[in-house]
């Protein structure tokens, strides 16, 4: 056995016929690095416990495994099943955990900005989807094709997905939406049963004997489905035969129908988009729709056309880009680019979690902040990675690297490869990505305003600029615990140039389209010296007072999109204050903010309102 292969550590794991959903198979997915995303294309080689699945029916753990990282992995998806919240009791029951198991692993959770706090409830924090967007750069495919499905969507005025496989299942890795009174809820990373949708067919068609017996004994053992949470329960069971036809039709016909097996109305026709050097599927393209547009049998004969040709160029696309290889961008690197976190050196990670332990002492599980850390060796250029490589991304040693990649290959969200490499499965979407794709900048920025707020006792707000450039629309705010505070409530429009927010965007906007009338802007000379300073500062100019200041919020390519201000009766803070005490506690709560603003939106469109 190769050293840098932790299969030894699986011994006495259930064979891929067993009815355990996600037990891990013997026969190791394909990951071959020229191919394109082929590394993390592949779908688990080991499934999700707690997916559909008691506790008895699960895989033996290896007896190498890092018990805290199953356990706050586990904590993770039952996070994510809930909606991206839940009390600590919820997860005390969900997880069969103590509560003081769970009090340390959120904890934990917590001084990593995975989760925060809000009340009594455990919230999915923006900063945890790093863990998908690692799998997302390393299989390349969102960041090629979506652009081409976005425009199909466009062009067909229906709403377009791309999906890969994970086992018996399919996960979304892109969604482009149409805003209708019926539309869809799939997110990115929900995960739906094989069976049930149109690209389950396809993929279902290059599927080993084995993998066929792993899909009958899930359906055996889960007939409603009640492992997909993201789908209605079943009310008809099909019979296996079924879908093994469908799957036969789609292999001959290179297309696959879905003719409501979600839930009534819904109906979606698919196409692969097949990896130009393997010739295998990379992914699948869809189109969906409703019944009230299109029956499946004229949604097939009306846009099929259109969606083999997209397919094409999406092809095109994976040939010109090339091999997706490359060497790790170096030691401890997580994915990075304009408005994400640069990564922790390794001299830095072993510093802060011994600085963490040592503040947090026992709320504080060392083991799982490390094991997760693992996960974001992987990304762009970096599909597969063998164990030397992961250590030294990581600052990790070998020994604690390996356990936790033999972890994650028990639970689904790594696999291994050739030439002694492992890549991350599209599992790594389970740990929270689906609730907190559809996140907003106002729900990243609220906690952050009402910490502003809390800290500073004055009221904090966030605000847009409206497509004219006249005025402002706030989106969010944290109110000051006065008796006398600003009184501005979320939805509020204000005439742009009077308000320290507005001279903030108004000051960034290069080419204005429309702009607003002249007469309307305050003189240049103000908006040259608020962009020069990065700040605007009103002092009593909107109303006797009142004194406000406003910086800019960018998003991940250095965009301003919004403006963050704290506003405050004159009497309590001269302008000289604001600059000196307030405006750094500021502009670091917008640092804080777009640091969010940033990984969310790497692979996914943020809403600005």
């Amino acid at each position: 056995m190769p050293a840098e292969t932790p299969s030894n550590e699986t011994a006495g794991a259930r064979t891929p016929d067993s009815p355990v959903r996600g037990a891990p198979t013997a026969r190791a997915p394909a990951i071959d690095a020229p191919a394109v995303g082929a590394a993390a294309i592949s779908a688990s080689a080991a499934g999700a416990p707690g997916l559909g699945v008691s506790p008895r029916e699960r895989a033996e753990v290896p007896a190498e495994a890092v018990t805290p990282l199953i356990r706050g992995v586990g904590v993770l998806r039952q996070l994510t099943e809930a909606g991206g919240r839940s009390s600590p009791s919820g997860l005390e029951r969900a997880t069969g955990l103590a509560r003081s198991t769970v009090d340390r692993i959120t904890s934990t959770l917590v001084r990593m900005g995975y989760v925060r706090l809000d009340g009594r409830d455990v919230v999915l924090a923006p900063r945890l989807m790093e863990l998908g967007n690692a799998y997302l750069a390393a299989l390349r495919l969102p960041a090629l094709l979506d652009a081409r499905a976005d425009a199909l969507a466009d062009e067909l005025d229906e709403s377009v997905s791309l999906a890969v496989g994970d086992r018996d299942g399919i996960r979304f890795i892109h969604q482009a939406t149409r805003r209708r009174a019926m539309s869809l809820s799939f997110r990115i990373g929900d995960l739906l049963p094989a069976e049930r949708t149109a690209p389950g067919p396809l993929l279902a068609s290059e599927w080993t004997d084995e993998e066929w017996r792993a899909w009958r004994a899930r359906r055996a053992a889960d007939p409603e489905d009640r492992g997909f949470p993201a789908v209605p329960p079943r009310e008809h069971t099909a019979s296996d035969r079924d879908f093994e036809e469908r799957a036969a039709r789609a292999r001959q016909d290179g297309c696959a129908l879905d003719d409501q097996l979600i839930e009534p109305g819904l109906v979606a026709v698919s196409v692969p988009v097949r990896d130009p050097r393997s010739g295998r599927i990379a992914c699948v393209a869809s189109v969906v729709s409703h019944t009230s547009r299109h029956s499946a049998t004229h949604l097939r004969d009306a846009l099929l056309p259109r969606l083999r040709a997209a397919v094409t160029d999406m092809e095109r696309a994976l040939r010109e880009a090339g091999p997706a290889t490359g060497p790790a961008r170096g030691p401890g690197a997580r994915p990075g680019g304009p408005g994400e976190p640069e990564a922790v050196a390794p001299s830095g990670l072993a510093a802060w979690t011994g600085a963490s332990k040592q503040e947090l002492g026992r709320e504080f599980v060392e083991s799982l902040a490390r094991g997760l850390t693992v996960l974001t060796a992987f990304g762009e250029g970096r599909p597969a990675l063998t164990l030397t490589e992961v250590a030294k991304a990581t600052g990790l040693a070998r020994a604690t690297a390996r356990r936790a990649l033999i972890t994650y290959q028990y639970l689904g969200l790594v696999t291994p490869g050739p030439h002694r490499t492992f890549a991350l499965t599209s599992g790594v979407l389970s740990l929270g990505f689906p609730p907190l794709s559809r996140t907003s900048l106002p729900r990243i920025a609220d906690p952050h305003l009402a910490d502003l707020a809390a800290r500073l006792h004055e009221s904090a707000s966030l605000a847009v600029l409206s497509p004219t450039g006249e005025e402002i629309q706030y989106t969010a705010r944290a109110a000051a615990h006065r008796v006398m505070s600003v009184d501005i409530t979320v939805g509020t429009r204000l005439p742009a140039p009077a308000t320290s927010l507005g001279r903030v965007l108004l000051a960034q906007r290069n080419t204005p389209s429309p702009a607003p009338p002249p007469s309307l802007l305050p003189p240049r000379p103000v908006l040259d010296d608020v962009r020069q300073r990065g700040y605007a500062l009103l002092d009593e100019e909107w109303e006797e007072g009142l004194r406000s200041i406003a910086v800019p919020i960018h998003d991940r390519t250095g965009k301003v999109v919004a403006a963050a201000n704290v506003a405050l009766h004159a009497a309590r803070r001269t302008p000289e204050e604001c600059v000196d005490e307030i405006l750094p506690e500021l502009r670091a709560t917008a640092a804080r903010i777009e640091e969010e603003l940033g990984v969310a939106g790497r692979f996914v469109r943020v809403a600005l309102h």
